[in-house]
């Protein structure tokens, strides 16, 4: 029976008060639950993460980085490192969320190079994968997840492949409003987890959480979780809501 996980990822949001008094509200309202019924993670911008994870610490919340580098250290101006981010108390990282591929132009390669820095650095990665609208218009989903997950997890043994959740995000879907419908979720998530039984084998398969990113809110989540192959959400906006954040994780329960 795979746990439940539910991450909020900030991205370029809060400031030093209101990132604190989120991460407050959400030890308040998520601390019978958090780490026990449902895993919980959030995931800040890079100067906030000490000042959450001080915030958190009475509580079984995880913190994640929205991004790493695969370099231990040296001269790569503004990039952080695995050893920086697990100094600070980071368990998680993003790997491959669709606005570093798409709006920062990360290659499979790069992404690939960064799940494999983040296990060799003791973070647990979350790679994301998802199609653009044009993609599932043309119906070439099935296309590119495949590519992303096989190229992302190049070079992983079934071993190192136990620190990796998979978040399935549609391009499409986030930031825009749209939701995939529960079945269309269900539907990328079930063949994401044939491949990995494909790529392994059918314990790996079991095992993997895949995680469905995509303008997830309280009033969707748990149908959403209600999914055979739907083992969480990896949470935009609806994470910055304490109130909404905190709905969704109770909904996971």
């Amino acid at each position: 029976m795979r746990k439940p996980f539910v991450a909020g990822n900030w991205k370029m949001n809060t400031d030093s008060h209101s990132a604190v008094d989120l991460a407050k509200a959400l030890v308040s309202g998520a601390a019978d639950v958090a780490g026990i019924s449902v895993d919980v993670a959030v995931c800040p911008p890079f100067v906030y993460l000490q000042a959450v994870t001080s915030a958190i610490s009475t509580a079984n919340i995880a913190v994640g980085a929205q991004d790493i580098y695969f370099e231990q250290k040296g001269a790569f101006t503004g990039e952080i490192s695995t050893s920086m981010l697990k100094d600070v108390g980071c368990a998680y990282a993003l790997c491959g969320h669709s606005e570093r591929r798409h709006v920062l132009g990360e290659t499979d390669e790069l992404i690939n190079k960064k799940v494999t820095a983040a296990i060799s650095g003791g973070i647990l990665p979350i790679l994301c994968v998802g199609e653009l609208l044009e993609e599932r218009e043309a119906k070439k989903t099935s296309e590119v997840v495949t590519r992303q997950i096989k190229e992302g997890l190049a070079g992983l043994s079934a071993e190192k492949l136990s620190a990796v959740t998979l978040a399935y995000e549609p391009v499409w879907a986030i930031g825009t409003g749209l939701t995939a419908t529960p079945d269309q979720a269900q539907e990328v998530h079930a063949l994401i987890r044939k491949l990995i039984g494909e790529l392994y084998d059918s314990k790996s398969a079991e095992e993997i959480r895949i995680l469905y990113g995509g303008s997830a809110k309280p009033d969707n989540a748990a149908e959403l979780m209600g999914q055979e192959d739907v083992d969480g959400l990896l949470v935009g906006g609806a994470s910055l809501k304490a109130d909404d954040f905190v709905a969704i994780i109770q909904a996971a329960v």
